[in-house]
């Protein structure tokens, strides 16, 4: 089981898989290898190509590595607060989200959990600061991550550089804060409502430069529905947002033009006395 690590406490990676068969004994290998004193969860939604099978093998040959068997395919943002709580209940005190397919680099995880020990709240792996990258990715990928996590910051004002990063770190405390903030359950908007959260409640997130791989085995579950969904969503957000300084701003104006005019109305006063 996971042991503690210094400064950090009980770290518990999650890795939710759907038809990851070819991918999920190498990257649990990896990171066994990389940081082994930390705990893997494999959250599968009942893979039909055998990848929870394969999960209960490599979970009998080795006591950090466990599996946590969902009904079904149910979106990625509700395989991850499924086993957030799984987490939670559980007593570990930072959670790390991770892909399965190899795009999330084992040997960089020390850098998130570093960060973590020294007093971040959130840890985002960025592909856009500085030191950042991607691999073998077309420039029209590029171009649709780098213009999603700008429109997500010009809508809601959080400056953060790589908000749809799916590579992060969590105090288990600060977790309990956001999830009981409304969170996309269905795909990916789920890095955007995690982060926008923890950004609303004062937390402090702290970005660290990763490099991205493109999966080499399997196929992505990133479709065009799922960049309109979180465009029209974040879209609202915002508008909400905005629209909440808007009305703050119209009260905080009115309520000096009133304290305006009540200090006009006493130096009239005195005036005639």
């Amino acid at each position: 089981m996971a042991e503690q690590i210094e400064g950090v406490g009980k770290v518990l990676v999650i890795i939710p898989t759907y038809n990851e068969i070819d991918n999920i004994r190498p990257i649990t290998q990896r990171l066994r290898a990389a940081v082994p004193q930390v705990d893997i969860l494999v959250a599968d939604d009942n893979s039909p190509d055998g990848t929870g099978r394969l999960a209960d093998e490599l979970a009998a040959a080795d006591d950090h590595i466990l599996v946590n068997h969902r009904r079904g395919k149910e979106g990625l943002g509700a395989a991850y607060l499924d086993s957030f709580q799984w987490g939670l209940d559980r007593g570990y005190d930072v959670l790390v989200e991770f892909d399965a397919d190899g795009s999330h680099q084992p040997e960089e995880l020390h850098l998130l959990l570093e960060a973590i020990h020294d007093g971040a709240d959130m840890v985002k792996g960025s592909r856009w600061v500085r030191g950042g990258s991607v691999v073998n990715w077309p420039k029209y990928r590029e171009y649709l991550s780098r213009g999603g996590s700008i429109y997500i910051q010009l809508m809601l004002g959080m400056p953060i550089r790589d908000v749809t990063g799916g590579y992060n770190a969590i105090r288990a405390d600060v977790l309990r804060t956001v999830m009981s903030r409304p969170i996309d359950r269905r795909g990916y908007g789920i890095q955007r409502d995690l982060t926008w959260n923890a950004y609303q409640e004062g937390f402090r997130i702290v970005e660290v430069p990763i490099e991205f791989v493109e999966r080499e085995r399997g196929a992505s579950k990133m479709g065009s529905h799922v960049v309109k969904e979180a465009i029209k969503t974040t879209t609202v957000m915002g508008l909400r947002h905005r629209g909440a300084q808007a009305r703050h701003l119209a009260g905080r104006l009115a309520h000096l033009a009133s304290q305006g005019a009540a200090a006009a109305r006493h130096k009239a006063g005195e005036r005639r006395g």
